[in-house]
Formats: structure tokens, C-alpha cells, sequence
């Protein structure tokens, strides 16, 4: 199993919306890195859901059901989309803050790369995120 992170500004989209609609289109990824981190994503991985602009946190777990296929939201251009359905929300949202913080996150691409939105976590950095949202699987 792999572990990830996805970002959306929660006004465009949200957990609570993932959680309401039961699943999703990952759709509309313009970048590069993230159209190919989206292409490595298997059905049944993790993905830590991260609220940016405003929120900057980390407030849910979801879970890849369906592995990459073409966006049929891109007019032109190779661009792929996965499926998400929700697992849990965190017990606490763990914040862009707390994570700087944290000397074992200090690589993580939500920290060196900020404009990234779909990127993929160690392990043990998953797990450690979870620990700080106080949430267990």
C-alpha cells in the first residue's frame, strides 16, 4: 500500500463534500508531478486530505477505489483522475504549522514543494500525521 496527500481549497471542494458525496473525481490537475503521482496511485491507498489557502491543514483520510483514467474535464492534454471515497475525518486537524514543526515531516513535499497537490508520504510520515490529528485506523 502507498500513502498520499491531495490538496483542495475547501471553498472549491472539501472533505465535508467528499464525505456528503460518498466519492469523487480527483479531477482538474494541471501539473505535471501531480498528473504523475495521480498515475501511481493503486486502488485501496491512502490519502490524507488537505485543506489549503485558508484552513492549511490536514483534516481527513480517504481512500484511492479507482486507479487513474483520462480527465474528461481537460480540453486538451494528457491528464489523468483517480476516485476517492472518504475514510474518516481526523479526531484533530493537524495544521501546515504543526506539520513544519515536526523534525521527522521536514521532507514531506507539503513542506519543501507548497504548490504541489497530489504528492506521496512515507509510511511513517502517514502514520505520524495521524498521530498528530490523533486518529487511528
Amino acid at each position: 500500500m502507498n500513502y498520499w496527500l491531495v490538496k483542495s481549497e475547501p471553498g472549491e471542494y472539501s472533505f465535508q463534500d467528499l464525505q456528503k458525496e460518498g466519492r469523487t473525481m480527483w479531477d482538474g490537475v494541471r501539473n505535471y508531478a501531480a498528473r504523475n503521482n495521480l498515475r501511481l496511485m493503486k486502488k485501496g491507498d491512502l490519502v490524507l486530505f488537505y485543506h489549503s489557502v485558508n484552513d492549511k491543514e490536514v483534516v481527513g483520510i480517504s481512500k484511492v477505489d479507482k486507479e487513474h483514467y483520462p480527465d474528461p474535464t481537460a480540453e486538451k492534454g494528457d491528464w489523468s483522475v483517480v476516485e476517492l471515497v472518504p475514510v474518516k475525518p481526523l479526531s484533530k486537524p493537524v495544521s501546515l504549522q504543526e506539520v513544519k514543526a515536526e523534525d521527522s515531516l521536514q521532507n514531506i513535499a507539503l513542506v519543501r514543494i507548497g504548490r504541489l497537490s497530489v504528492m506521496s508520504l512515507e509510511p511513517l510520515e502517514f502514520k505520524k500525521i495521524l498521530e498528530l490529528g490523533q486518529t487511528k485506523l
